[in-house]
């Protein structure tokens, strides 16, 4: 059970689509040879766009440029241009591309330089830079981060869709889909947020963030360092969710089984599944998620 309620924060809540028998679903395939197809493939496997876009919908989409560096530090163009014209085609009237990069760096620049503004211009995507516009103070109802300063472009939206990194992080243990959270915090206070507890205030931050669909791109991964450089592996595959808890546990055993995995550990011993599952954020273990795969 959730410790605390709170009334704004970004995205609606709502019960999670993708279920089956009681058990919410990962969908995960290794057919890539189209990202398109690939990244449809997953979705479709856990019940379609469709379980959560309708027909004239705003889509608020969420990738992972804190950095222009290259997949797997950052997320892949072609990839979130791929899913831009996945929301598209299922119905979304607009999508909005909304990201801002770590502090001291202009998130348009390296937007830019990493060939998104180009892709999403393409794709009939709208920039929201966050570090652009104005900032809202919100309280999270957690208890290491008790309040959090969120872009107000993002508080508007009601639905979300999360592009992910399969990536290890030296300082978070591994940054998926809690930590894709982050992103959303104005710059000055990501930067205090590392100082003591970070695993703990990332959990409490996803109070107040709903992401509504969860795509992650692991063709590439860090199974060590992170997050802008790491020893790379190549898992092959692209995984999809409604279920931030879910996701991550198996982007942890995907990353566990290569051979110099710094995420050799159970699941559940890490602070971000554990305090997510405490605050009642989505599964207590693998037991209650099934991977769908093809």
């Amino acid at each position: 059970m959730l410790v605390s309620s709170v009334e704004e924060g970004i995205g609606e809540v709502v019960t999670n689509p993708y279920k089956k028998d009681g058990k919410v679903l990962v969908g995960k395939t290794t057919k890539i040879s189209s990202l398109k197809e690939a990244i449809l493939d997953s979705v479709n496997l856990i019940g379609g766009f469709n379980k959560v876009v309708e027909k004239g919908d705003e889509i608020l989409l969420k990738p992972n440029f804190n950095t222009s560096d290259p997949p797997p530090s950052s997320s892949d163009p072609d990839f979130v241009k791929a899913t831009i014209e996945l929301l598209y085609e299922h119905g979304a009237k607009k999508v909005v591309l909304g990201e801002s990069a770590m502090l001291r760096l202009s998130t348009r620049n390296v937007l830019k330089k990493a060939g998104m503004l180009k892709k999403a211009e393409e794709s009939g995507a709208e920039i929201a830079v966050f570090d652009e516009g104005k900032w809202k103070r919100v309280e999270t109802g957690g208890t290491y981060l008790k309040n959090v300063s969120l872009p107000e472009t993002a508080l508007n939206s009601k639905k979300v869709v999360y592009i992910c990194c399969m990536k290890t992080h030296r300082f978070a243990k591994f940054t998926f889909s809690l930590k894709l959270a982050v992103g959303f915090m104005k710059p000055r206070e990501r930067m205090r947020l590392h100082l003591r507890h970070l695993e703990e205030k990332i959990v409490d931050l996803n109070l107040v963030v709903h992401p509504h669909l969860i795509i992650m791109d692991g063709r590439k991964c860090f199974v060590s360092g992170g997050p802008a450089s790491g020893e790379l592996r190549t898992p092959g595959v692209v995984l999809a969710s409604g279920a931030r808890i879910a996701m991550d546990i198996e982007a942890l055993r995907t990353v566990a089984a290569f051979d110099g995995s710094s995420l050799k550990n159970d699941p559940l011993s890490y602070t971000q599944i554990r305090r997510a599952v405490q605050l009642g954020l989505g599964e207590r273990n693998e037991q209650d998620y099934e991977v769908v795969t093809s």
